[in-house]
């Protein structure tokens, strides 16, 4: 967001996430929540894919490096659920 608020390209679209190198799945991201809250996920596992649901979705980053060639990923996928996990954390602990 800070690169495209020094230097904005208007009407421009850009797909943000955490590209090809920060993908999990729904299994793999609870096994890393678990990691930091030490709280086993509920879930039922169903052997089937749900209709209109993508096999495998990553953002591409091609076009916001391009546009922004000294922009990159600073925090990876379990930096951010370890921050969030701890957010929330905080959360509860006040109430």
């Amino acid at each position: 967001m800070e690169a495209f608020i020094n230097a904005p390209k208007t009407g421009e679209v850009y797909n943000l996430g955490g590209g090809k190198n920060n993908t999990c799945s729904i299994i793999e991201a609870f096994a890393i929540t678990e990691k930091f809250t030490g709280k086993k996920q509920v879930y039922e596992y169903v052997d089937k894919n749900r209709d209109g649901d993508h096999i495998c979705y990553y953002s591409d980053l091609r076009k916001m490096k391009a546009h922004y060639p000294n922009w990159d990923i600073t925090m990876s996928l379990e930096k951010t659920v370890q921050q969030i996990a701890e957010s929330w954390q905080k959360r509860l602990a006040a109430v």
